[in-house]
């Protein structure tokens, strides 16, 4: 992978025991700055103990879309590309499950709900390990 690459790019799928970010990635994006990683995996962290009572929150579909596409995108800018493409898939469901809605046929609830899951299961993932990795930093 190049410098500034987009790390789905490389694979779709985290293989099994690879780690929740992608910590080569991220320090290739930061050049090497410990300081500003540390920034980054800080605000990351901040935004990602928010998300969940936000969406909770949300009023409309445009509100909760607006919220997961911002997760995406910080997700894939400090390399956790798990959490990423939880989120896209999220993301997608949600899209589907409003295009459904507005033809009147079923909303496809399931489908969004399991996705939702493992966006959860992928973001309880990407916060421990940012977690330890700022407690070594």
């Amino acid at each position: 992978m190049t410098d500034g690459e987009n790390p789905r790019a490389s694979k779709a799928a985290p293989e099994a025991g690879e780690p929740a970010i992608d910590w080569a990635y991220l320090s290739r994006q930061t050049i090497g700055d410990v300081a500003l990683e540390d920034e980054l995996l800080t605000l990351f962290e901040a935004q990602a103990a928010e998300f969940g009572g936000k969406l909770a929150a949300a009023a409309s579909h445009k509100a909760r879309l607006d919220l997961v596409h911002t997760l995406k995108g910080a997700a894939r800018a400090i390399g956790a590309v798990a959490l990423g493409d939880a989120a896209e898939d999220y993301e997608t469901a949600l899209a589907q499950a409003r295009e459904t809605e507005a033809r009147g046929a079923d909303t496809g609830a399931r489908d969004t709900t399991d996705r939702l899951e493992a966006l959860g299961a992928r973001l309880g993932e990407a916060r421990q390990a940012i977690s330890a990795r700022l407690q070594h930093l």
